[in-house]
């Protein structure tokens, strides 16, 4: 398969295999960028941004999980599909790099067909992701935050809104951060970090607020059971769910939380038809009664 408009940076210190991949890489059709330490890496992605970075881990100055961490600080970077390439196969390894955010690992010695398999499925995600990001973003005058009533439940961040609109559709389906990342195409550390940065709050928080604020006009306005409120919502069993409740309400459960507020509206309901009412009374009272009487 070629790549002919494709660009492919390759960050390794050994001279030899530098050169094995940029020669399998070209005969595919890439256009090929090279480096042979971290931070001559770091300076090629910022001047080119290629579509892929694959990189080793053991490098002088700068081993690869510096050179990713930087990458994915800098927002002109930080979405480029990263593998890590390493003699190291251990697990702890492994997942200190899925941690940091990279995309994909292989271990050496890896088949030429192997890289080639891992780079055509980060480049696949990348183009659905780009896809996404073209068919589903607005101007940011465009932007609206998702709200309920006056309440705002979103921050608008036009960086997240990817994020944001995936919560929004499917908050109710009982996903869970993995289920985010995946859809946005980050790792779920990296995404929690960005997410984090931004807004001050975490994704797992930004689910289980927009399900709390669902939850309000459901135990106000309905007579839906704690137990079918929490189903509604993608809530496992009910403990959860009030559990969540208590910790966004100022410690009240559900259900008292449902009975107070559901008085108070059955009060304001009196005194506005009071109200009409009097005004209905008063418009039907001759201007005269008005006055006094003499007799």
């Amino acid at each position: 398969m070629m790549y002919e408009s494709k660009t492919i940076l390759v960050i390794e210190d050994d001279t030899d295999t530098r050169n094995l991949f940029l020669d399998v890489l070209e005969g595919q059709g890439f256009y090929t960028i090279s480096a042979e330490n971290g931070l001559a890496g770091i300076q090629q992605a910022q001047k080119y941004v290629p579509d892929l970075v694959i990189c080793d881990i053991l490098m002088p100055d700068m081993d690869g999980y510096n050179v990713l961490t930087t990458l994915r600080q800098d927002p002109v970077t930080a979405i480029i599909p990263f593998i890590f390439l390493t003699g190291s196969n251990t697990q702890a390894a492994v997942r200190k790099g899925m941690e940091l955010g990279a995309d994909d690992y292989l271990t050496k010695p890896s088949t030429i067909e192997d890289l080639l398999r891992a780079i055509a499925v980060r480049l696949e995600k990348q183009a659905l992701l780009r896809y996404y990001y073209a068919t589903n973003s607005y101007p940011a005058s465009e932007l609206v935050p998702v709200s309920i009533g006056s309440e705002p439940i979103f921050p608008l961040v036009p960086q997240l809104q990817a994020v944001f609109d995936f919560i929004e559709a499917n908050y109710r389906q009982g996903i869970t951060l993995s289920d985010v990342a995946k859809a946005v195409g980050y790792s779920s550390a990296y995404l929690t970090n960005r997410v984090k940065e931004l807004t001050g709050e975490p994704v797992n928080v930004w689910i289980i607020k927009r399900r709390i604020a669902a939850a309000r006009p459901l135990l106000q306005d309905t007579n839906q059971t704690i137990e079918q409120i929490a189903t509604t919502l993608g809530y496992q069993n009910a403990c959860h769910f009030s559990r969540q409740f208590r910790q966004y309400n100022n410690g009240q459960s559900p259900k008292l939380w449902r009975k107070q507020h559901q008085l108070l509206q059955t009060s304001t309901n009196a005194k506005l038809q009071l109200i009409k009412s009097h005004g209905k009374i008063r418009s039907f009272v001759p201007l005269s009664c008005s006055s006094k009487v003499n007799y």
